[in-house]
This record gives C-alpha cells, structure tokens and sequence, in this order.
C-alpha cells in the first residue's frame, strides 16, 4: 500500500535551483509516496504541517533550511508523527546532527529506508528549538551577515562576517540560572544547544552535544582580549571535529533541562539561525520530544 505524505517545500531556501530540486525530490519519493506538496509562501511551515495533520496524513516531510524544519517541528512535538528532513539550507545543523546526508536524493533514500528516532527538543521563550539560541558574537555575525552573500557563499559568508566582528569585541555581563545553579559572568558569547554540527562551533564547550539526552548544553566564551578569542574560538572549533572537551580558562561549559538567561544590556540572540528577539531568555528541553527518520545505520 502506498504511504502518504505531506512535503512541505520551502523554495527559497539555499543557493540552489528550487525547481530542479523539487524534480529531484519527486523522482525518488513519489514511486513509493503519495506526496501532497505545499510550497511555503505566505503560510509559515508550522501551519502547513497542522494543517497536513489536521488531515490525516501520517508523514510530515519538509525541504528546507533549519528555520523551516524549526518551524514546522512545532507542530510535532509530543505527537510521534516520523518527521522527514530534506536539507536544502545554508548550514542544516539538525540534519548534519543526526547523520541526514546533505544531498537531495540520498536524503530522499532517508526517508524511504530509515528509521524513526526520538530525539530532544527544546522550546525558547515557548517557540521550538531544534538547533541552539545563540547570544552575543554568533548572533551578531547572523544578523551582519548579507542575505544575498549567503546565496552566493553559504558557510563562507558567516565566515567572513564573523571575522569582521572579532576586530570590535562585544562583551556583556550575563546571569545563567539552571535548575542547580547560577552563574554570573562577563562573556562574549553564550550558546545554548540542543543539537549542533561541527561547524557550530561556538557551542562545543562540552565537545559532544548529546541530541537525546534529556539536556541542553550551555557554553560561556569569556576571552579577555582579541587575541584570547581567536584561540578560544579554534579550540572550540577543535572540540566539534575531534570529541574532545575545551580545557580553558576562559570557556565555561554545563549542561541542564532547563536554563534561564538575563544579560545587561539587553542582547539580541539568534534562535535556530534566525534573529528571533531581545533577552532574556526560557530554555526548557523535552526530552525525546521528536521523532525523526534518520540513516537505518
């Protein structure tokens, strides 16, 4: 019997062709999978999905960037419906995290042979994350960043832009309040993760984000200088490729269910790649919240 879905389809999302790729998603899935297909225009993707649910349809499936797979995660949680990932982005952290090739037609294989896994998630200020808030540099560089260079250059535009903003340190004091303790620090960049590739690398104060471990993982970067935060930032890049934890004096890194977060001033933060809004901040993980298709290996 041939299975349903809904392929919720983002066409601007990525730098490439979004026909092209909706022929390649087509010809692998629709022999297998009866695919009703909702482009994301003026709908977020979180209410295509309820909708799609809403009808009936046992499979939600969307083609984006993590913004999108972000929003339409939301109507998922707690529900058990196997989410599909067909990663068409500029980083695709989530699908990175969890083993989902980054081609088109080997994700689609994903989704036609994996296998469902639960997976955390977490709801900041009560919308969904899926990857990590970010506070302080890493905000500051996605918000820098030029949409147009990200079409053109996807991951080397943060690049640039990030080495930009080292030249003009951004320091702010931050209170960080777990359910077992509370920090207080001055810090040039906090992250929370949930679930980050390599190339996060600003969250890898623990080395090893853990996607269904019931915990968020907490990183404070607290370099004195221009300098300090160059070293500090390629150990931390160190950590997400090797597994192997900071060991500086200057990054602080814990993990926790829950977390709250006020700094002074008042920072912009970045939630799953988009500006989002104004501290402070509500962390609250759900552990095994979704669940995801993902390489049967």
């Amino acid at each position: 019997m041939t299975r349903s879905a809904c392929l919720i389809f983002n066409p601007s999302s990525g730098q490439s062709d979004p026909v092209e790729d909706l022929m390649a998603i087509r010809e692998v899935l629709e022999p297998q999978i009866n695919l009703d297909i909702r482009p994301q225009h003026e709908v977020s993707a979180s209410q295509l999905a309820r909708e799609a649910i809403e009808r009936g349809i046992k499979i939600i499936i969307v083609s984006g960037g993590d913004g999108t797979v972000s929003s339409a995660a939301e109507a998922l949680i707690g529900t058990e419906i196997p989410f599909g990932i067909i990663p068409r982005g500029t980083v695709n952290a989530f699908a990175q995290a969890l083993g989902i090739p980054s081609k088109i037609k080997d994700a689609c294989q994903t989704i036609l042979t994996g296998v469902p896994r639960k997976v955390d998630v977490a709801l900041c200020n009560s919308k969904p994350m899926l990857v990590l808030t970010a506070i302080g540099f890493e905000a500051k560089t996605i918000k820098q960043t030029d949409k147009k260079a990200k079409k053109l250059f996807g991951m080397l535009a943060f690049v640039a832009t990030g080495i930009k903003e080292l030249m003009d340190l951004d320091f702010f004091t931050v209170c960080i309040e777990t359910e077992e303790q509370t920090i207080n620090s001055s810090a040039l960049a906090v992250t929370i993760a949930n679930a980050v590739a390599p190339t996060s690398f600003l969250a890898h104060g623990p080395a090893e984000v853990i996607v269904d471990d019931g915990l968020l993982d907490i990183t404070i970067v607290a370099p004195k200088n221009r300098h300090d935060a160059v070293f500090a930032a390629y150990h931390l890049l160190r950590s997400g490729f090797t597994g192997t934890a900071t060991n500086r004096d200057d990054i602080q890194y814990l993990r926790a269910k829950n977390v709250k977060v006020r700094t002074e001033p008042l920072k912009k933060f970045a939630l799953d790649g988009d500006m989002d809004g104004t501290t402070p901040i509500e962390i609250n993980c759900i552990p095994g919240g979704l669940t995801v298709l993902v390489p049967a290996n």
